[in-house]
């Protein structure tokens, strides 16, 4: 009994040490981070994809394949809740 408390402190110590070096090491809320990549896409999105929201056109030109891709998950988790839930009622 008195070593399986020890091990929940340790746990709980570890647990709240590293929340704190998380949370003194994360990226200031507010201050975006520039990047040569968005750069490139405000410069060359508009002509690229001749779409004036840069953020559709990064979505659906880009990234199409992937975007395609994480819908095929959510249809199929959508299916499968509804074959496990709403299933015929007898």
């Amino acid at each position: 009994m008195k070593r399986n408390k020890k091990i929940k402190i340790v746990t709980l110590v570890v647990f709240f040490g590293m929340l704190l070096l998380t949370a003194f090491h994360i990226h200031p809320f507010g201050v975006p981070v520039n990047s040569e990549m968005d750069d490139y896409f405000i410069q060359n999105g508009q002509v690229q994809t001749g779409s004036n929201n840069i953020v559709a056109s990064i979505l659906f030109d880009y990234r199409g394949f992937d975007t395609l891709g994480e819908a095929t998950v959510l249809f199929a988790a959508a299916a499968g809740v509804f074959l496990v839930f709403g299933g015929r009622q007898k």
